[in-house]
């Protein structure tokens, strides 16, 4: 089996992104923010490559 290494930027540009919203909902909508994260793990996840 070849072990292929994929590209995880876009993955990672998606995290940080998630993450900012994350916080800018939380600013604005405190308890909402929860709903961002779902988002947070599954990029970081596939940034981290676990998927």
């Amino acid at each position: 089996m070849e072990n292929t290494k994929k590209s995880t930027a876009l993955y990672w540009i998606l995290f940080f992104l998630s993450i900012a919203t994350f916080f800018g909902v939380y600013s604005i909508g405190g308890g909402y923010c929860s709903m961002i994260l779902p988002f947070n793990v599954t990029f970081f996840a596939m940034a981290m490559d676990l998927m």
